[in-house]
Protein backbone atom coordinates (compact mmCIF):
# COMPACT_ATOMS: atom_id res chain seq x y z
CA UNK A 1 0.00 0.00 0.00
CA UNK A 2 2.61 2.48 0.76
CA UNK A 3 4.24 2.18 -3.03
CA UNK A 4 1.02 2.41 -4.24
CA UNK A 5 0.63 6.09 -2.07
CA UNK A 6 4.03 7.24 -2.84
CA UNK A 7 3.40 6.56 -6.51
CA UNK A 8 0.19 9.15 -6.53
CA UNK A 9 0.65 12.43 -7.32
CA UNK A 10 2.10 15.27 -4.98
CA UNK A 11 3.05 12.85 -2.02
CA UNK A 12 6.26 13.52 -1.07
CA UNK A 13 8.60 12.47 1.44
CA UNK A 14 10.84 14.54 4.20
CA UNK A 15 13.44 12.80 5.54
CA UNK A 16 16.35 14.47 8.34
CA UNK A 17 18.51 12.24 9.76
CA UNK A 18 20.13 14.00 13.27
CA UNK A 19 20.22 12.18 16.41
CA UNK A 20 18.68 8.82 17.33
CA UNK A 21 15.93 9.92 19.04
CA UNK A 22 13.10 10.40 15.79
CA UNK A 23 9.82 12.26 15.04
CA UNK A 24 7.69 10.43 12.34
CA UNK A 25 4.56 11.97 11.15
CA UNK A 26 3.80 9.55 8.15
CA UNK A 27 -0.41 10.60 8.02
CA UNK A 28 1.10 13.98 7.41
CA UNK A 29 -0.24 16.35 5.17
CA UNK A 30 -3.76 16.62 4.25
CA UNK A 31 -4.59 13.78 5.91
CA UNK A 32 -4.07 14.33 9.77
CA UNK A 33 -3.49 18.33 9.15
CA UNK A 34 -0.73 19.70 11.03
CA UNK A 35 1.02 16.32 12.60
CA UNK A 36 4.14 16.83 10.41
CA UNK A 37 4.49 20.66 11.09
CA UNK A 38 4.27 19.78 14.68
CA UNK A 39 7.16 16.70 14.24
CA UNK A 40 9.51 18.39 12.10
CA UNK A 41 9.38 21.47 14.39
CA UNK A 42 10.34 19.39 17.53
CA UNK A 43 12.57 17.32 15.79
CA UNK A 44 14.54 20.54 14.70
CA UNK A 45 14.90 22.40 18.08
CA UNK A 46 16.00 19.37 19.76
CA UNK A 47 18.14 18.03 17.19
CA UNK A 48 16.41 15.00 16.82
CA UNK A 49 15.39 12.86 13.37
CA UNK A 50 12.63 13.51 11.14
CA UNK A 51 10.69 11.24 9.17
CA UNK A 52 7.04 13.07 7.26
CA UNK A 53 5.36 11.52 4.68
CA UNK A 54 3.03 14.15 3.16
CA UNK A 55 -0.27 14.29 1.14
CA UNK A 56 -1.11 16.96 -1.20
CA UNK A 57 -4.78 18.99 -0.26
CA UNK A 58 -6.85 16.76 -2.98
CA UNK A 59 -5.87 13.36 -1.59
CA UNK A 60 -6.62 12.02 1.57
CA UNK A 61 -5.98 7.95 1.74
CA UNK A 62 -5.44 6.92 5.09
CA UNK A 63 -3.59 3.64 5.79
CA UNK A 64 -3.13 1.90 8.74
CA UNK A 65 -0.47 2.42 9.99
CA UNK A 66 0.36 -1.30 10.29
CA UNK A 67 0.07 -1.21 6.83
CA UNK A 68 2.60 1.04 6.00
CA UNK A 69 5.67 -1.15 5.46
CA UNK A 70 9.31 0.62 5.18
CA UNK A 71 9.98 -2.38 3.09
CA UNK A 72 8.03 0.02 0.28
CA UNK A 73 10.24 3.39 0.77
CA UNK A 74 13.89 3.48 1.59
CA UNK A 75 13.77 6.73 2.65
CA UNK A 76 11.48 5.54 5.77
CA UNK A 77 13.71 2.38 6.38
CA UNK A 78 16.93 4.00 6.81
CA UNK A 79 15.22 6.76 9.29
CA UNK A 80 13.72 3.26 11.34
CA UNK A 81 17.61 1.89 11.16
CA UNK A 82 19.13 5.52 12.12
CA UNK A 83 17.05 6.03 15.37
CA UNK A 84 16.96 3.99 18.65
CA UNK A 85 13.45 5.39 19.75
CA UNK A 86 11.05 7.55 17.57
CA UNK A 87 7.28 9.40 18.64
CA UNK A 88 4.93 9.17 15.86
CA UNK A 89 2.78 11.87 15.54
CA UNK A 90 -1.47 11.60 14.55
CA UNK A 91 -4.38 13.51 14.57
CA UNK A 92 -7.63 12.05 15.58
CA UNK A 93 -10.90 13.69 17.49
CA UNK A 94 -13.43 12.03 19.10
CA UNK A 95 -16.41 12.80 20.95
CA UNK A 96 -15.01 13.42 24.63
CA UNK A 97 -11.85 13.46 23.87
CA UNK A 98 -11.60 16.74 22.18
CA UNK A 99 -8.87 18.02 25.23
CA UNK A 100 -6.83 14.50 25.18
CA UNK A 101 -3.90 13.49 24.25
CA UNK A 102 -3.04 9.80 24.11
CA UNK A 103 0.07 8.56 24.13
CA UNK A 104 -0.02 4.60 23.00
CA UNK A 105 3.23 2.41 21.42
CA UNK A 106 5.35 -0.13 22.84
CA UNK A 107 7.44 1.88 24.90
CA UNK A 108 5.65 2.84 27.76
CA UNK A 109 9.02 4.39 29.69
CA UNK A 110 9.29 6.98 26.67
CA UNK A 111 5.07 7.59 26.97
CA UNK A 112 5.43 7.95 31.27
CA UNK A 113 8.40 10.59 30.12
CA UNK A 114 6.54 12.54 27.52
CA UNK A 115 3.70 12.50 29.62
CA UNK A 116 5.75 14.15 32.05
CA UNK A 117 7.39 17.50 30.05
CA UNK A 118 3.88 17.56 28.58
CA UNK A 119 1.57 17.84 31.75
CA UNK A 120 4.20 20.84 32.42
CA UNK A 121 3.08 22.61 29.48
CA UNK A 122 -0.33 21.51 28.53
CA UNK A 123 -1.72 21.67 32.36
CA UNK A 124 -5.51 22.21 30.52
CA UNK A 125 -5.30 18.77 28.74
CA UNK A 126 -5.76 15.37 29.63
CA UNK A 127 -2.59 13.35 28.91
CA UNK A 128 -3.17 10.08 28.72
CA UNK A 129 -0.64 7.11 29.39
CA UNK A 130 -2.79 4.00 30.68
CA UNK A 131 -3.37 2.19 27.55
CA UNK A 132 -6.45 1.10 29.34
CA UNK A 133 -7.61 4.47 29.14
CA UNK A 134 -6.85 4.86 25.33
CA UNK A 135 -9.75 3.04 22.15
CA UNK A 136 -8.55 0.21 21.56
CA UNK A 137 -7.69 0.85 17.85
CA UNK A 138 -5.20 4.07 18.96
CA UNK A 139 -2.98 2.43 20.83
CA UNK A 140 -0.43 1.47 19.08
CA UNK A 141 0.59 -1.52 19.98
CA UNK A 142 0.97 -3.77 16.15
CA UNK A 143 4.18 -5.14 16.29
CA UNK A 144 4.18 -3.82 12.38
CA UNK A 145 3.31 -0.24 13.07
CA UNK A 146 6.14 2.11 12.32
CA UNK A 147 6.19 3.26 16.06
CA UNK A 148 7.39 -0.19 17.24
CA UNK A 149 9.92 -0.61 14.33
CA UNK A 150 13.15 0.70 15.73
CA UNK A 151 15.68 -0.74 18.42
CA UNK A 152 13.66 0.53 21.31
CA UNK A 153 10.30 0.91 19.55
CA UNK A 154 8.24 4.00 20.60
CA UNK A 155 5.24 6.26 21.57
CA UNK A 156 1.98 7.19 18.67
CA UNK A 157 0.97 10.30 20.24
CA UNK A 158 -2.72 11.45 19.28
CA UNK A 159 -3.36 15.25 19.23
CA UNK A 160 -6.98 16.27 19.28
CA UNK A 161 -7.94 19.07 16.94
CA UNK A 162 -7.96 21.88 19.08
CA UNK A 163 -3.68 21.13 20.43
CA UNK A 164 -3.19 21.12 16.70
CA UNK A 165 -4.59 24.61 16.19
CA UNK A 166 -7.90 23.52 14.38
CA UNK A 167 -11.30 23.98 15.73
CA UNK A 168 -13.61 27.09 17.04
CA UNK A 169 -11.34 28.38 19.50
CA UNK A 170 -8.72 29.37 16.93
CA UNK A 171 -11.23 30.58 13.95
CA UNK A 172 -10.29 33.92 14.62
CA UNK A 173 -6.24 33.27 14.84
CA UNK A 174 -4.06 35.33 12.61
CA UNK A 175 -0.45 34.38 14.02
CA UNK A 176 2.24 34.67 13.76
CA UNK A 177 3.46 31.76 14.35
CA UNK A 178 2.05 28.51 15.76
CA UNK A 179 -1.32 28.66 18.03
CA UNK A 180 0.17 29.09 21.91
CA UNK A 181 -1.39 25.08 22.38
CA UNK A 182 0.47 24.06 19.29
CA UNK A 183 3.26 26.29 20.60
CA UNK A 184 3.02 24.67 24.19
CA UNK A 185 3.09 21.01 22.93
CA UNK A 186 5.93 21.22 20.66
CA UNK A 187 8.18 22.87 23.30
CA UNK A 188 7.35 19.95 25.21
CA UNK A 189 8.24 17.57 22.88
CA UNK A 190 11.54 18.45 22.43
CA UNK A 191 12.25 19.16 25.94
CA UNK A 192 11.35 16.15 26.59
CA UNK A 193 13.66 14.38 23.60
CA UNK A 194 16.46 16.33 24.49
CA UNK A 195 16.16 15.03 28.11
CA UNK A 196 15.52 11.33 26.87
CA UNK A 197 19.14 9.57 26.76
CA UNK A 198 19.78 8.33 23.94
CA UNK A 199 23.38 6.49 22.18
CA UNK A 200 25.01 9.17 19.71
CA UNK A 201 24.36 7.39 16.37
CA UNK A 202 27.78 5.42 15.05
Amino acid sequence: MLAELLASPGVREECELRSAFGFMAFHGGSLEEMTDVIAAEAARRSGASYYGLLQPEDLQWHIPSHKLSPADSPTMQSFIDHVDVVVTVHGFGREHLFTSLLLGGRNRALASHLAGFLRQRLPAYDIRTELGSIPADLRGQHLDNPVNLPRGQGVQIELPPRVRGSGPMWWDWEGPGLTPHTEALVAGLADAALAWPIAEPS
